[in-house]
């Protein structure tokens, strides 16, 4: 019987409590990715991702367990948001919204067992996005964090004071794409229930 990590709970990146905000040293972590555009709750790109990313990662998993003998907990979704004007962000014009989309890949997995997976689930899947789909390494350093327990558009207040208070109160300046880690399935929650990670990448405020 071969165990199974979970590695939200080994990784400390993964830990936040709510109404807590914490600077953490991410490391650099391996995704499966794919960029996008739009509303999310309306945008065919959107969910034509998410039809791409899952197949990919379970074939991770059982391609893991059965020629690496390491079995593990397949990863939560994860996205990183981003916009010409941030402004749309507190608006709520998510039709202009950019993101990209990712599942996290455990470190001992390497490039050619993800495009075997890749294979593997285009023949089964039939065409979604896989030519989108690529293997990469995000680099996000020093970070803060918390963690957000209710619907994804009540994230608005608790945001605003990451922002407006703990980063300016503690010196680091904003540095990268604010990021979002989907503890829960939004499928099978109640929005109130939802628990959302949210993370936004700093750096040393310059001197």
């Amino acid at each position: 019987m071969v165990d199974k990590l979970d590695l939200t709970k080994s990784l400390d990146a993964y830990q936040a409590k709510k109404d807590q905000f914490r600077i953490v040293e991410v490391p650099d972590l391996q995704y499966l990715m794919i960029d996008g555009h739009g509303d999310p709750n309306s945008s065919p790109a959107f969910a034509a991702a998410l039809e791409t990313l899952y197949p990919v990662a379970y074939s991770l998993k059982f391609a893991s367990k059965l020629t690496l003998d390491r079995d593990y907990s397949v990863m939560p979704l994860e996205g990183l948001w981003w916009a010409d004007d941030y402004t749309v962000f507190a608006t709520g014009s998510k039709a202009d919204w950019d993101w990209t989309l990712l599942m996290l890949v455990p470190d001992w997995i390497g490039q050619d067992v993800v495009e075997a997976a890749m294979a593997t689930s285009r023949s089964r899947s039939g065409p979604r996005r896989f030519d989108d789909l690529r293997f990469e390494t995000l680099r996000e350093g020093l970070s803060v964090q918390t963690l957000h327990v209710g619907s994804f558009d009540a994230e608005a207040e608790v945001l605003a004071r990451m922002h407006h208070e703990f980063i300016p109160a503690h010196g680091p300046e904003v540095s990268g794409e604010h990021h979002e880690i989907y503890l829960s399935d939004p499928r099978r929650t109640a929005p109130e229930k939802l628990r959302t990670i949210l993370r936004q990448p700093v750096k040393p405020a310059a001197t």
